[in-house]
C-alpha cells in the first residue's frame, strides 16, 4: 500500500491532494514537524531531507512534492492532469512546474525560515526582501492568466494548478496575499470547488482560506 508521510498544510498538501483526486488507494502517516519528528532516525531513513511530503510508491520511499505530483499525474493519464510527452504543451506544463519550483516556492521557504538564510536577528529583512519577490511572481503568473488562462495550460487544469493553488494558500496572511490578483483569485475559486479539495480539508482538518 502507498503510505504518504504528510503535515497539514505543508508542501504535502500537493500530493495528498492528487492521490485524493486520482483515486489513488493510499494510507496516511501525520509528521509532527513542530516536535521535529521529520529530523528523526526512523523519519530520516526514508527522506534524509528531513521534510514532508514522503511517498511510499510501490515500496519505495520517494521526496520532492512537484515531482511526486509529475510522477502520479502520468501514471493515470486518464485524469488528464499533464499533458502526454508528445503533446505540444508538455512542454508549458513542465515549465509551470519548474517555475513554481524553483523560483516561487524557495522565496516562500525565506518568509517562514528566514533565519536559515540570514541568521537570528534578521528576520525582518529577510522577508522584506522576500515579499516583493513573491508578489512580482504573482503578477507575472496573473498577466499570464489573463493572456492565456483561465488555467495555466489554458481551458483545462493541470497538476501545475493544483501546485500553483497550495502556494497560493500559503500567502494568505501575507500583507499581499495572492487572492489580490484577479485572475489568480479566480483560478483558486475554480480549484477549491472540487471534491478532492474538500476531502483534503477534512483529512488535514485545515478550514482558513481562501
Amino acid at each position: 500500500m502507498n503510505r504518504l508521510y504528510y503535515a497539514p498544510g505543508a508542501a504535502s498538501m500537493l500530493v495528498h491532494w492528487l492521490l485524493i483526486e486520482l483515486g489513488v488507494p493510499h494510507e496516511l502517516s501525520k509528521v509532527d514537524t513542530a516536535a521535529g519528528q521529520q529530523k528523526s532516525p526512523d523519519y530520516l531513513v526514508l527522506n534524509p531531507n528531513g521534510v514532508v511530503p514522503t511517498l511510499v510508491l510501490d515500496g519505495t520511499p520517494r521526496f520532492e512534492a512537484a515531482a511526486l505530483a509529475m510522477t502520479l499525474a502520468d501514471r493515470h493519464p486518464q485524469a488528464r492532469l499533464a499533458p502526454a510527452f508528445d503533446d505540444p504543451r508538455r512542454a508549458d506544463y513542465v515549465q509551470w512546474m519548474f517555475h513554481l519550483a524553483n523560483a516561487v516556492q524557495p522565496l516562500f521557504r525565506l518568509w517562514w525560515y528566514p533565519h536559515e538564510a540570514a541568521g537570528a536577528g534578521q528576520e525582518d529583512a529577510v522577508r522584506r526582501h522576500a515579499a516583493p519577490g513573491i508578489e512580482a511572481a504573482w503578477q507575472r503568473i496573473d498577466d499570464h492568466l489573463a493572456q492565456r488562462g483561465p488555467y495555466l495550460l489554458g481551458d483545462a487544469p493541470s497538476v501545475a494548478d493544483f501546485y500553483l493553488a497550495m502556494l497560493m494558500r500559503w500567502s494568505r496572511n501575507m500583507p499581499k496575499p495572492a487572492m489580490a490578483w484577479p485572475h489568480l483569485a479566480a483560478l483558486a475559486q475554480r480549484m477549491v470547488a472540487r471534491p478532492s479539495f474538500r476531502e483534503l480539508y477534512a483529512r488535514e482538518g485545515l478550514t482558513e482560506w481562501p
